[in-house]
This record gives C-alpha cells, sequence and structure tokens, in this order.
C-alpha cells in the first residue's frame, strides 16, 4: 500500500528524535514489532503509549484531517433543513457532530474493535437523508430560501426546521438498530460474503456523484473562489507534499534548532480553505466583492453569515433531545438501512487496513462484529444527540496511520477527547459556518471526486476484461443515474393508493446509492462468473505477508479492564459472537471470511494519496 512509503512520519520530523532506537530500549508489553525487518513498519504499534506531547500533536492531525468531511456533512444537510440562513443553528450542529463523533470514537476504541480508528459521520447517510427532504412533504417552503423574510428565533420557523431534523433524528435511531443486531448477532461476516466489488463500487461511487448538483450549485456562486480553493487544494497535496517546511523545534539531545515538517502533506484541505478564506477576507474590506445579495459573487463574502460569531455562545453541551422528541418516519427508516447497509461494508474494509497500517494482526470475527455493533450504537447517540446524521469509520484517518506511521489507538484516544473539546468550544462552531459558499464548493469539488474514485477503484480486484463485470457495473451505475433522476422530475407517477408505501418507495428509488447497489448486489449474485472473475478470491484472502505484528496474538483485541480473563472461564461465552475467547489462534479472524481483506471500500489509499 501506498501509504508507507517514502513517508516520514511527524514525530520524525518535528521533534528530530530516533523514537526507533528508543522503543528498543524499553520493554514492551505483547509487542514483537521491535524484530520485524520490514521498513514499513509503524514507528508505534497498536498498544503502544508515544510520549504525551505526541500523543497530543498527533491528536490534534487527526482532528484536522477529518476537519473537512464533519462540517461538510451539517451544513449540506442544513440546505434540506431550510436552515440556510440560520448560521447560529448550522454552527450548533457542527459542535454537536464533533462532540457525538468524539464520545463514539472513545466507545469503539476502548470497547468495540479497538483499533486507531476515528468514528464521524457519513455521507453513506447524507444521502437518503437529502432524498426524504426533498419528497414534497418536506420541501422548504418558500418564504425560508429569501434571507429578509427569516425570523429565526419566530416559533414558526423554528418549528419548521425541528419537525425535520426530529424525523431524521427518529429514523436514524430505528435504522441503526439493524447494524447494531448484525454487528452484536455476528450475522456481519455471513452478509459481507454476498458482497462483492461489482456491489461496492456503485453503492460508492453514487454518494460522490449524486451531490453533484448541490456541489454545482456552491462553485456557481463565484467561479473564480472556487476554482482557487480547488487548485489550492491541488497543488498542496499532490505536488508539495514532498516538500518540507523548516519550524523550530527542541529535543534534548540538540537543544533549540530547526526541522523539517511536511505540513502541505498533513493538511493540504485545511491550508487551501485558509488561503481561499483570506482571500475572500480581503476582496471583502476592499468592497472587491458586492455588498448587494442580488449580485454575482455576494456570497464569496466573509461578512455574509452577519453576526454569527458574536451570538455564539462560548460554551455548548449538546445533549439528548435538545431538538425535542425525535419522531420516526416508516420511509426514512428504510432510506437509512440502505445507507448503514453500505456504512457497514465501508468499515470492515478499514478495520483490516487500519489493523495492517498500525502493526495488529487481522481483526477476529468477535472484533468485526462488536466494531460494527458498536457503530450501530454510535449511529444510535448520534441520532439521539440531533447530528442529522450517524457514524462511520473515517477512511481519511485510516490512511493517515500510513503517513505518521503511528498506530498507537491511545493517539485516537486523545484525538476522541480533542474532538469532544471541540464540540463544547460554540466559537469554534461558528467559525466553520462562515466559510464563503464557493470555497466549500471547491472543497467539495475534490472531496466528493475522490469518494466517487474510492468507489471506483473497487474494481481492480476483479477482471474488467469480463463483458460480464462491464455489464453489471454499467447497467447498475446508468440505471442509478436514470431512475432517481426521472422520479425527481415525476413524484406523481408513484402511484401505489397506500402513502406509506409510496412513500418508502420514493426515498428508496430516488436515492442513487441504494438502486446502484441493489442492482449491482442482484446482479453480480445471479448471473453466473467465477470467484476470480467477480474479484471474491481477492477479497477473500487476507494479506497476511503485508501485515505488520505489532502482538503475535489477538490480545490486542481483547476487552480492556480484565473483562475478557473474567468471561474466559464462563462456559457461555463461546455462545457470544462479539465476545473474545482465550485459545483462539490468530488466524480466527482472516480465515474463510470471504470478507477479510483489506479490498473492501479502497478509500484509504485513495484519501492517502491525496492526503485527506
Amino acid at each position: 500500500m501506498s501509504s508507507g512509503n517514502g513517508s516520514n512520519g511527524p514525530n520524525d520530523l518535528v521533534f528530530d528524535m530516533d523514537v526507533k532506537d528508543e522503543q528498543r530500549g524499553r520493554e514492551r508489553r505483547g509487542s514483537g514489532c521491535e524484530t520485524e525487518e520490514d521498513r514499513n513498519k509503524p514507528t508505534y504499534c497498536v498498544t503502544d503509549v508515544p510520549p504525551w506531547y505526541l500523543c497530543i500533536f498527533l491528536a490534534i492531525q487527526h482532528y484536522l484531517t477529518s476537519f473537512g468531511a464533519m462540517t461538510s456533512i451539517p451544513l449540506i444537510l442544513s440546505e434540506g433543513l431550510c436552515l440556510q440562513h440560520d448560521s447560529l443553528t448550522q454552527s450548533q450542529l457542527i459542535n454537536t457532530i464533533f462532540f457525538s463523533s468524539g464520545l463514539i470514537t472513545l466507545l469503539q476504541v476502548t470497547f468495540g474493535v479497538r483499533l486507531p480508528i476515528l468514528q464521524g459521520g457519513t455521507f453513506a447517510l447524507l444521502t437518503p437523508s437529502m432524498a426524504m427532504l426533498s419528497m414534497p412533504e418536506w420541501k422548504c417552503p418558500a418564504w425560508t430560501q429569501n434571507a429578509s423574510l427569516v425570523n429565526t428565533s419566530s416559533p414558526l420557523f423554528i418549528e419548521v426546521w425541528q419537525t425535520r431534523i426530529r424525523t431524521l433524528q427518529g429514523s436514524i435511531m430505528v435504522a441503526s438498530l439493524l447494524q447494531i443486531l448484525i454487528g452484536f448477532s455476528g450475522l456481519v461476516g455471513f452478509l459481507m460474503r454476498f458482497v462483492g466489488p461489482l456491489t461496492i463500487a456503485p453503492t460508492v461511487s453514487l454518494i460522490g456523484l449524486s451531490l453533484y448538483d448541490s456541489v454545482g450549485a456552491k462553485v456557481a456562486s463565484h467561479w473564480g473562489i472556487s476554482a482557487m480553493t480547488t487548485v489550492l487544494i491541488v497543488l498542496f497535496s499532490q505536488y508539495l507534499r514532498r516538500i518540507p517546511i523548516p519550524v523550530p523545534a527542541y529535543s534534548r539531545a540538540k537543544k533549540l534548532h530547526t526541522s523539517k515538517l511536511y505540513i502541505f502533506q498533513i493538511m493540504p484541505i485545511l491550508l487551501g480553505i485558509a488561503v481561499s478564506w483570506f482571500v475572500c477576507y480581503l476582496l471583502t474590506v476592499s468592497d472587491v466583492l458586492p455588498s448587494d445579495p442580488a449580485r454575482y459573487g455576494h456570497l464569496a463574502r466573509t461578512d455574509v453569515k452577519g453576526d454569527v460569531l458574536n451570538q455564539a455562545s462560548w460554551f455548548t453541551f449538546p445533549y439528548p433531545g435538545q431538538w425535542g422528541m425525535p419522531a420516526v418516519s416508516l420511509a426514512g427508516v428504510f432510506g437509512m438501512m440502505a445507507g448503514i447497509v453500505c456504512s457497514m461494508a465501508e468499515s470492515v474494509g478499514d478495520y483490516h487496513v487500519c489493523a495492517r497500517l498500525s502493526g495488529a494482526p487481522p481483526p477476529p470475527k468477535h472484533a468485526i462484529s462488536r466494531g460494527i455493533g458498536v457503530e450501530g450504537l454510535g449511529s444510535l447517540l448520534a441520532g439521539a444527540f440531533g447530528t442529522g446524521n450517524g457514524t462511520t469509520s473515517f477512511s481519511e484517518n485510516v490512511a493517515a496511520l500510513g503517513i505518521t506511521k503511528v498506530g498507537s489507538r491511545m493517539v485516537i484516544l486523545v484525538s476522541g477527547v480533542f474532538m469532544i473539546l471541540m464540540g463544547v468550544l460554540g466559537k469554534i462552531g461558528a467559525i466553520f459556518t462562515t466559510i464563503p459558499t464557493p470555497v466549500m464548493g471547491g472543497m467539495f469539488l475534490i472531496m466528493f471526486g475522490v469518494i466517487t474514485a474510492a468507489g471506483v477503484s473497487n474494481l481492480q480486484s476483479t477482471d474488467m476484461n469480463s463483458s460480464r463485470n462491464i455489464f453489471v457495473f454499467g447497467f447498475s451505475m446508468f440505471s442509478a443515474l436514470v431512475i432517481p433522476n426521472f422520479l425527481m422530475k415525476n413524484p406523481d407517477l408513484l402511484q401505489t393508493g397506500v402513502k406509506e408505501v409510496d412513500q418508502v418507495l420514493r426515498i428508496l428509488l430516488t436515492t442513487n446509492m441504494f438502486v446502484g447497489g441493489v442492482l449491482g448486489f442482484f446482479l453480480d449474485n445471479t448471473i453466473p462468473g467465477t470467484k476470480r472473475e467477480r474479484g471474491l478470491l481477492a477479497w477473500g484472502k487476507a494479506d497476511l505477508e503485508d501485515s505488520i505484528y505489532a502482538a503475535g496474538t489477538e490480545e490486542v483485541y481483547d476487552l480492556p479492564f480484565g473483562i475478557t480473563s473474567r468471561l474466559s472461564a464462563r462456559s457461555w461465552v463461546r455462545f457470544v459472537p462479539f465476545c473474545p475467547r482465550k485459545g483462539n489462534g490468530s488466524h480466527d479472524g482472516s480465515e474463510d471470511q470471504g470478507w477479510g481483506s483489506e479490498q473492501p471500500l479502497r478509500s484509504a489509499v485513495v484519501a492517502d494519496e491525496l492526503a485527506l
């Protein structure tokens, strides 16, 4: 995997210390990492604890890596919630998603799969959410689109957006029960045997493609600013990523000196947004950008969001039910379930990539089942807190492990605490809402383009010289663009006579990801083809040759606080799919799974190449 080649970790770059020599001299509990000769081995393996200052530095980096996706979800969702002109509520949504993501990250690393994997919002649920909010009964009233007519403190406006987000909350919470059931029951292994590259590829690709209209509207608000943002991100992430920047550093050996920091590799998106944001500020104070809302380019001004920074409180404490009692929509539940199935397939792949990069053995069945189950609990919590979204493993942060070569789960625990703190600071969320619309549009061009490509990259394990595979992928993709587009333009044509059934079908059939995924799944499992042709052989192999073992056994996946030792004496434990059992070989998690390689969703590889 390219993430480990020719890349020095920030610990070597900033602190200029020979941590490998330091590691050889200290005792490691159950770690065989120091005897591994592979040059791509992690500097700190999954059970190691780096120095406190390195933990903090890398935790902040993981936070910055997730920044783009974490902020874009509530900002895109705000359009369907009628909140385009309510920046204060947008900032509260951003605070809420950071707070809940940090909480769920702590839960996942401590009791879930126990790998250094960050949890956050998922675009797999954003697509069905927008499909639900675009239904006739949920479309925003015309007056909410006019800033001059919106009074954000009026009871009428508050009821308009809170009704929508409460329905989203309830639908996500009910749908998350499916993920909890599949995870903790151990069914995830059985189900994933039927999900191959020809199912994952169109499903993930259509997550990015389905949002082209929303992204296009943001880009069109000022093409020049959007193009500048895109060019800067591409420049930083692709052309300048190997160029170091000298920075002051300190070590006991060299005292105060200069060291090299690959800042363009670490935070290209944040730098691109910051530079474009600053340019927009200069154009605003010099009145180059028009102050008239009716003129082209007005949305590029940095003062469009008004006084939101002053209005936002310094501290905010998200809590379950903060928008009121969640409601449930049957149609919304089915739409969210489709997104959750896609999210599970993504996470299973991320677990294996994360294990390889962090120096852990391939995750056993009980760890994967527990991880998926905890993600379901995370979606339940995220729905209860009112993020309007669920939770999943962040592929971008998995890729960051390959860049930093620090696979310690302690770093991710610190990052989770940091995200909680950022979620409590109300001013932080307010700052993010003031990013000009075309700047966000330029970032979305990169982000959703990478998501689309990440889906297509799953096909590399299939035989794309096969006319069968070309048909399955091409037909699934094109049908998933045509059918939802037609039904969006002709919503009244879908009439069964039962209102609830009409709503369910309308949401499912206008969700590109669902249509493409179902067609790919059905055709791939019914049209005759060999396993090699379908790419299942590559998925069924645990890539042990590339695995870097930090611990010779699966003890890294044991439950904390001695829970595993206490449970091992109980005879009934062997009937509980998510409980670790003493005496299992390290091959338990990778043998005959059919879902055990790092192949499901290659977005971690692609994201690494972009250094998102």
